[in-house]
């Protein structure tokens, strides 16, 4: 349970007044639900009695049918606003969730951002974040409304029917019912990671074997493959039905504590009923209301059946992002005194003041791309310092706003050119296209139709030289004070390379500029060369 605690503050806080409103609706719900049953059974037993006492005449029919009528069209309305607000506010509380993950996962080293990239974990990302929606809305609101309702009652029971009939329901039900959910909950832990990974594996496995379809054909291999996932999906299944027996014993014994809850009542109510004291029809309203109580646990044997899935996902998210709070920043000025950059490490000594730009060299393996991860803060490292301090001792946005680097892979996004070029700074048109010129890429745009020209999926639609340079065009955006380009030439023909390399200079003049390159390093807009010795 510890590991859904920070988890569920997240949720909580994301929207809480929207949680609020929507918790107090659930409760508003239960009650009216307990007071309906309540009144309907008080209504039909007086009038049964009034009946065989002759004096059916006299009896009042019209307050407590308007009180009936009242609370089943209030309790309607309450459950659309209490599904309204709650499912509202846990949608917008996951999706604050992803950003917070998405922040914290981008302060991770380049491997384990690479890794990230890996279509399995991404799956296994969503999944477990879609997961920890039930843990608002089966387990948490459910339990409070449960509680509060319980209590609620047994008040009004006291009051109205006698306290033996309440602490028939309250003992009968709270103690009971916790014990059974405990039990399900405990049975559902190892079922459901089996299932969660099992079903992973899986949907992996036929990924896997649908794109190595013809490999599998060659080789003859297609028919094992097949039975190893017909394997997989029994082992799942075995597992899912570990898990549904344990619902199903649940429920029944949640469904002969009902029942035992009832008789409960009902031998509680004959106990206390005396013609003096108590009319029978109030004696028998904890019969009844004992019966409806049973939606205040019904509604949890969900959220207990998937407490192992939910625990499970907030475990691995846990260890993944590693939730804790911002990096404090230790200085509260950069020391503008000091080199843009420098680099005082084992075969490598370096500063770049403003306007400097010094191609980095070496051959394939050397390093160059992992120093250039280090200096963006990216990776850890010692013996690198921008503007007098290490990268890991800034603010995330604070180093965001000084570095900027464009990696060898570009990303791009489904949506327009301005909506690729704004995702980092918001830009004016004439910015926009003074960035595109500046790389070369501003014909192209123009004759795609402009700056709502749409591209597709990962930014389909330009070539791998075109959707280069549009992320160099972004990086120019920025206006960075230190500039970290990889391989920014490849994909360029030698002219156009040589013109994307002096745009940049120009665009950006005062920049300190790093590029890891293969060629064009004689280029006129750097200073200087460093090379990187293999490792």
């Amino acid at each position: 349970m510890k590991a859904l605690f920070p988890f569920l503050w997240l949720l909580l806080t994301a929207a809480p007044w929207a949680m609020a409103r929507g918790a107090m609706l659930t409760v508003i719900v239960l009650l009216m639900g307990a007071a309906l049953l309540g009144l309907s059974g008080w209504f039909i037993t007086a009038t049964g009695i009034a009946g065989i006492a002759g004096i059916g005449i006299a009896f009042d029919v019209f307050r407590p049918s308007a009180g009936v009528r009242f609370l089943a069209l209030g309790r309607t309305a309450a459950r659309y606003g209490e599904r309204l607000l709650t499912h509202d506010a846990t949608l917008r509380a996951l999706a604050a969730l992803r950003v917070t993950l998405l922040r914290r996962q981008a302060r991770l080293g380049e491997r384990d951002l690479a890794s990230l990239r890996s279509e399995a974990v991404l799956t296994r990302i969503v999944s477990d974040v879609d997961a920890l929606d039930g843990a608002v809305l089966r387990l948490l609101f459910p339990g409070l409304a449960a509680l509060i309702t319980q209590g609620l009652v047994f008040l009004a029971l006291g009051w109205l029917a006698g306290w033996p009939v309440a602490w028939a329901v309250l003992g009968g039900y709270v103690p009971l019912a916790a014990f059974i959910f405990w039990r399900l909950a405990q049975r559902s832990i190892q079922p459901s990671e089996t299932v969660e990974a099992q079903d992973q594996k899986l949907r992996h496995g036929i990924i896997d074997m649908i794109r190595d379809r013809q490999a599998l054909i060659l080789w003859a291999r297609l028919g094992q493959r097949e039975e190893n996932l017909l394997q997989i999906d029994a082992t799942t299944r075995i597992a899912a039905q570990a898990l549904d027996l344990a619902d199903r014993n649940a429920g029944a014994a949640l469904s002969a504590l009902v029942a035992m809850v009832a008789g409960l009542a009902l031998i509680a109510g004959g106990w206390v009923f005396t013609p003096e004291t108590t009319n029978p029809a109030v004696a028998a309203i904890g019969v009844f209301v004992a019966l409806v109580l049973a939606e205040t646990l019904l509604q949890l044997r969900r959220g207990f059946s998937d407490y192992g899935r939910m625990t499970g996902a907030a475990r691995r998210i846990g260890e993944q992002a590693k939730i804790l709070s911002e990096r404090p920043d230790r200085h509260k000025t950069a020391l503008e005194h000091s080199p843009v950059l420098a680099i005082q490490k084992i075969g490598i000594r370096l500063e770049l003041e403003r306007g400097d730009a010094i191609a980095l060299t070496g051959p394939s393996g050397s390093g160059k791309t992992t120093l250039l991860m280090q200096i963006a803060g990216l990776a850890a490292s010692d013996g690198i310092s921008i503007l007098g301090r290490a990268p890991n001792h800034w603010q995330e946005a604070a180093l965001r706003e000084l570095v900027t680097m464009v990696p060898q892979r570009s990303v791009l996004i489904a949506g327009t050119i301005r909506e690729n070029l704004c995702l980092a700074v918001d830009a004016n048109d004439d910015e926009i296209w003074r960035a595109l010129d500046a790389v070369v890429l501003g014909a192209v745009i123009r004759e795609r139709g402009g700056l709502d020209a749409q591209l597709n999926e990962a930014g389909a639609g330009l070539s791998g030289g075109q959707a280069r340079r549009l992320t160099l065009a972004r990086a120019i955006l920025k206006s960075p004070r230190l500039l970290l380009l990889d391989e920014p030439t490849e994909g360029l023909d030698a002219s156009t390379a040589d013109c994307v390399l002096s745009g940049i200079r120009k665009a950006l003049p005062e920049a300190a500029i790093l590029a890891a390159l293969h060629r064009k390093a004689n280029h006129p807009m750097f200073n200087g060369q460093i090379s990187v010795a293999s490792r």
